[in-house]
């Protein structure tokens, strides 16, 4: 049975992913982030991922796979100039398995991972096959694109509504560092928020479709000077991306119409805002798993590539 492999080394975390017969099996690895640190350098990302793609690659390909093509994400986004190197780390080493196996090799944006990935997990590839609205949602990303069906490249998106400033990931990550989480701090800070009580009357800052998220950390320190339970903060923290995210939602289903709306990006994993989302909207949104930065995606493209029938 054939089987392609996927490889994905994203800004804070190592992984790579098998898709066999319908089925996606993953491994993979965050990069270590000093306490109280919020990010990484590029040159420290690349230095992780060299170190442990080996080891995440040895765990996935143990039971000696047969591989028939091989693929990468080689950049974060399908725009023009959208670059990090630590991307190079995954890309030179599907390119060495592409020539050791004699097999094609593939290159998506980390961005078309994601999308995919949330489409896969939520039983929803048919939607490839159509117009449809896709969230990509994480600590480097907040916008929205149009995906539109395209037989060369699969599918093909047009940006329609971004973060202005800080990104969603960033704001979670930057208020769970500041109240002594650490990071990636997206699950604590949910765990946190769940035990809240409090209610919020939140007004999203908003330009058209796209948003601004800066005043999420700014409001969220005043209420830790102010003396404000903690639970309370990583609500309004939430909260806010979730009012914001359903905003932008709003107008962009009333500027393209009635259209699927998909939510990917690690950032998305959180129930809070995938319950609210959903309720409202009838979103599709990736398993918890597939939320966070993976190859599954990237597995499941160059199958489509390949022409292997997805299940």
């Amino acid at each position: 049975m054939a089987e392609v492999l996927g490889i994905d080394t994203s800004n804070y975390t190592t992984s790579s992913a098998l898709y066999r017969g319908g089925e996606v099996k993953q491994q993979k690895m965050l990069l270590p982030v000093k306490k109280g640190e919020v990010g990484l350098r590029q040159s420290d990302a690349v230095f992780h991922h060299v170190q442990q793609l080996p080891q995440v690659l040895e765990t996935l390909l143990e039971q000696k796979p047969s591989l028939c093509a091989v693929g990468a994400s080689d950049r974060p986004r399908d725009a023009e100039g959208s670059y990090m190197p630590c991307f190079t780390v995954g890309t030179g080493t599907a390119r060495a398995i592409s020539r050791t196996l004699g097999i094609p090799v593939h290159f998506f944006s980390h961005q078309a991972g994601h999308i995919a990935a949330a489409l896969y997990s939520a039983g929803k590839l048919n939607l490839m096959e159509q117009k449809f609205l896709a969230f990509h949602v994480s600590g480097g990303t907040t916008e929205a694109v149009l995906v539109t069906p395209d037989r060369q490249k699969i599918f093909q998106v047009q940006l329609v509504a971004r973060s202005l400033d800080l990104k969603g990931g960033q704001a979670v990550d930057r208020v769970g560092v500041m109240l002594g989480l650490a990071f990636p701090a997206g699950r604590e800070l949910e765990q946190l928020a769940l035990k809240s009580t409090a209610k919020f009357s939140i007004r999203p800052s908003m330009k058209g479709t796209d948003c601004s998220l800066s005043g999420i950390e700014n409001q969220c320190s005043a209420m830790l000077r102010a003396g404000k339970p903690k639970e309370d903060i990583a609500a309004y923290c939430l909260k806010s991306v979730q009012a914001a995210l359903d905003a932008m939602a709003d107008a962009l289903l009333k500027q393209y119409g009635t259209l699927p709306l998909v939510f990917a990006g690690g950032v998305m994993s959180n129930s809070i805002i995938r319950n609210a989302l959903t309720e409202k909207y009838g979103a599709y949104f990736a398993a918890p798993e597939f939320s966070a930065d993976n190859a599954a995606g990237i597995a499941v493209l160059t199958a489509l590539a390949e022409n292997i029938m997805i299940a």
